[in-house]
């Protein structure tokens, strides 16, 4: 996965139909999508369970873009392996979830996949800032993990100082919570290059009926764009 910093929406498919997951991809690809991103949660680092490495690895025949794989979890280390044969492009772990992030990072750059750092939204940027040269990705949260559909948190703040931060090295910021057309602008401006739609894109459409996911990429894309005109 080569580098580059234009806008791209990454549709959350915790918000998708889990009876045909197969079809939403495919659905919301298909409508402009340009990564998928996948919550992982295990009831523990968060209060909610979602996906283990066999569901991962069913999407991963669906999926033609770039499959982002958000671990929620702690701990993470003996699992990273299970989910790079899954055939994760990126892995994502919080720094929160164990005492030894960079070890972390290490592992899953290890094992052959691009390697994501999450902050929850009181953790501050600095606590990164010893990363940069081992991340590929910086998953800023605007929701508390472990839930869809919550009320967006204003991280703009820790976007800007964690942009400053990474000057020009090759790393995405990734936001994941409460993106909409509303939220899109003022953290496409304050250096994000991911955003994370998860009903703020499955809204209103369906597997049957897409064209309302391609309006709903289209319109955030295009609100995040103008803040960069």
């Amino acid at each position: 996965m080569s580098f580059d910093r234009t806008i791209k929406i990454a549709p959350s498919i915790l918000s998708a139909d889990f009876a045909d997951f197969g079809r939403e991809i495919r659905a919301v690809e298909d409508q402009g999508a340009d990564w998928v991103h996948v919550d992982v949660m295990d009831g523990h680092f968060v209060p909610n369970i979602t996906f283990g490495p066999p569901a991962v690895a069913a999407f991963r025949k669906h999926v033609t873009t770039v499959m982002d794989v958000h671990l929620m979890i702690a701990p993470v280390d003996p699992y990273i392996d299970a989910f790079a044969r899954a055939g994760a492009d990126i892995i994502t772990a919080h720094v929160e979830a164990g005492p030894h992030i960079h070890r972390t990072l290490q592992a899953i750059r290890g094992a052959g996949v691009k390697a994501g750092v999450a902050l929850n939204p009181g953790t501050p940027a600095e606590a990164v800032e010893h990363l940069l040269d081992l991340t590929d990705l910086i998953c800023v949260m605007t929701v508390n993990p472990g839930f869809g559909g919550q009320k967006f948190i204003d991280m703009t703040a820790k976007v800007r100082r964690l942009r400053a931060m990474i000057g020009d090295r090759p790393v995405h910021i990734e936001i994941d919570g409460g993106v909409d057309p509303t939220t899109a602008p003022r953290l496409a401006e304050a250096g994000a290059d991911v955003l994370v739609a998860g009903s703020a894109v499955f809204r209103g459409g369906s597997v049957s009926n897409s064209a309302p996911y391609g309006e709903n990429i289209r319109a955030i894309r295009a609100a995040a764009e103008a803040a960069l005109a």
